[in-house]
This record gives C-alpha cells, sequence and structure tokens, in this order.
C-alpha cells in the first residue's frame, strides 16, 4: 500500500483559517460505510442519528499554549520550542528551531528568565528534550507565556483561545486539539443527554504526530510516535456494558478512536488504564472498538486519511473528498465535519 494512493487535490481557498462564530453550524456530510451513499446536512442535525443508549465518545485532552519563543543565555539568539510530550520531571520532548543550535547543555530563557528550558538530549528532526526550570505553577506560567499551537497552514491569527479548544476540554496536556470535537457546543451536549445519550470521556494528548508528514512511499515502513492516553474505570464500565449489550460507540474523531481500539487491542475488553499508543490504523485493520466516526476532513496523505480510510472503503472516502471539494466544505482543523455511520 502507497502514500501516494491517499493523495487529493485541495484548492487552498478550501483550507478553514478561522473557527465558524457557531460552533454547530459547520456542515456535515454523512457517509454511509456500508454503501458509500452520501448526504449533506449542517452539524446540528447529528443529533438525528444518535439515538437513546448510545454511546458517544469524546477526547477530552486540553490544549497547552506550546508555543514558546525564546533566547539563549550565551548569545541571545532567538529560539522557538513546540513542546510536544511531557515525559516527567519537568522534561518535554519538544520540536526546536532552529534546531542545529541546540545542543546538550543549551539553556533558552523565556519572559525575561520567568521560565528556563535547559536541553538535556537531542534526537533527529529537530527533537530536543528540555527540563524546564520555574518556580510557581507551571501551566500558568505557561498560559502567561506560550502561544496556542495553530497548524501551520492555518495563516490567520486566531482572535479567542478557547476556540482551539473542545467545549468540554479538560486535562492539560495537549500540543494540538482533538479538532472534530469543534463543532459540538453545551446546548447540543446538552440535547443528546436529555435524548438519553451516554457521553464517555476518555484522554488522549496529541504529540508529534499530529506535525510530521507520512514521508515514506510504503505505508507499511511509517513509524507512529507515541501519545498518552488514559481511560478511567466508569468509562471503561460504560463501554463494556454497550459492547455486551450491542449498543453503538461512536467515536468523536481519530484521537478517541486510537484510544478505544488501542485498549481493546490490548485486552480484549475496555479497562481501566494509562499508557503510550503508537497504534498506527490503515485500510486492512479491523476494528473492534467502534461503531460510527464522527470526523474532519483530513490533510492528503496523512495518517488520519489512512484511519478513515480504513473504517470505510478508501474509494468511498475519496469519493466523499470529492463531493466535499465540489460543494464547497471547509477542510481541516477549523473545517467542517464528516459522520461515517
Amino acid at each position: 500500500m502507497k502514500t501516494s494512493d491517499f493523495d487529493y487535490e485541495l484548492p487552498e481557498s478550501l483550507i478553514a483559517q478561522t473557527p465558524l462564530k457557531q460552533r454547530d453550524t459547520s456542515k456535515l456530510l454523512v457517509l454511509d460505510k456500508k454503501t458509500g451513499e452520501i448526504s449533506h446536512h449542517i452539524f446540528s442535525d447529528i443529533e438525528h442519528y444518535l439515538h437513546k443508549g448510545d454511546v458517544l465518545v469524546i477526547n477530552d485532552t486540553k490544549v497547552i499554549p506550546a508555543r514558546l519563543y525564546g533566547m539563549k543565555e550565551e548569545t541571545n539568539a532567538v529560539v522557538q520550542i513546540l513542546m510536544l510530550k511531557n515525559i516527567g520531571e519537568d522534561i518535554w520532548e519538544c520540536l526546536a528551531k532552529p534546531a542545529k543550535r541546540i545542543s546538550v547543555g543549551t539553556i533558552v530563557s523565556f519572559g525575561n528568565g520567568q521560565l528556563k528550558a535547559e536541553c538535556v538530549d537531542v534526537k533527529e528532526d529537530g527533537i530536543r528534550f528540555f527540563k524546564f526550570h520555574y518556580q510557581g505553577i507551571f501551566y500558568e506560567i505557561l498560559e502567561s507565556l506560550g502561544e496556542m499551537p495553530l497548524p501551520p497552514y492555518i495563516h490567520e491569527k486566531l482572535s479567542e483561545k478557547d476556540r482551539y479548544q473542545t467545549v468540554y476540554a479538560k486535562n492539560l496536556g495537549s500540543a494540538a486539539a482533538p479538532t472534530a470535537g469543534f463543532h459540538f457546543t453545551q446546548d447540543l451536549m446538552k440535547k443528546l443527554i436529555d435524548k438519553g445519550v451516554i457521553i464517555v470521556p476518555v484522554t488522549l494528548h496529541v504529540g508529534l504526530g499530529t506535525f510530521r508528514p507520512v514521508n515514506v512511499e510504503d505505508v507499511n515502513q511509517h513509524k507512529m510516535h507515541s501519545e498518552f492516553y488514559q481511560m478511567t474505570k466508569e468509562s471503561a464500565e460504560i463501554l463494556n456494558q454497550a459492547k455486551k449489550e450491542k449498543r453503538p460507540i461512536i467515536s468523536v474523531g481519530t484521537t478517541s478512536t486510537r484510544v478505544l481500539e488501542s485498549i481493546m487491542s490490548l485486552y480484549g475488553e475496555f479497562r481501566e488504564c494509562s499508557g503510550w499508543t503508537d497504534i498506527f490504523i490503515y485500510p486492512g485493520y479491523s476494528f473492534k472498538a467502534i461503531d460510527h466516526l464522527i470526523t474532519n476532513f483530513h490533510l492528503p496523505k496523512s495518517t488520519l486519511l489512512m484511519l478513515v480510510s480504513a473504517f470505510a472503503k478508501k474509494d468511498y472516502i475519496l469519493n466523499a473528498y470529492e463531493e466535499a471539494i465540489r460543494c464547497q466544505y471547509r477542510f481541516f482543523s477549523f473545517g467542517d465535519s464528516m459522520f461515517i455511520k
């Protein structure tokens, strides 16, 4: 299987640069994964596809202002750091620019020394491990010094920080947002709960994989970077009961999907657990956890496009993308949505 099999032409004008004023007014393309049939809606119509007893799984990760601009203490050279993964003990895996100027022992200062990062390890592709030094509460300092790490294809400034968060974001630690959840409002969530839909949170902190393209032609040669996930006992019990009673499990986004499929692949059931997953889902994968998927429109040749092409037939997905382009859907993080039923 080739990476080029997952390519498509997208007019640049369809890359959404800003979020819509009202989250749930985005377009919704509904794709039947068995027949390839397509219909067009707005996102608030999702309530008509969810029923009493259905389990809707959301990723409650919260994006940190992970992009920092500082200066090397020795030379005052400007350095940009993108925090990707919390390793523990104030050590983070980061993308550094310009990485060639950062070696073990290099200290980068942010906010007049309010926060300092000491390089403790050097890896390939611009990856550096930094130990952060500070006084006070780390995330409060980060909130005052950092910027939201918007993807490189978004060129507009974000006027409201919370628009790069879901309305249910809770657990700090993500370097990117689980964007399929952007379309939900508090009112829509309440409508679903009142209808009897059971909303279950899991956590996956999105990391390096979001920023790294697939740069090998043979899909089997691609190596996913690991991301931290967590499932509570309560979530596991609700999901296991749904499986037992054959009630549908609907995943909001590829990140929630990766948590559910990782746990089912490991244990054959849902259970309270946490860990690191590097699961790579592409056509040929047999889904064990989910029945339906809410997702955005993904970049060409991306692992996310490969995942949705595994859930529905690749030809159905690429045909749906062609239809979305023809109908002027908005693509990527702040774009429109798809429900694969």
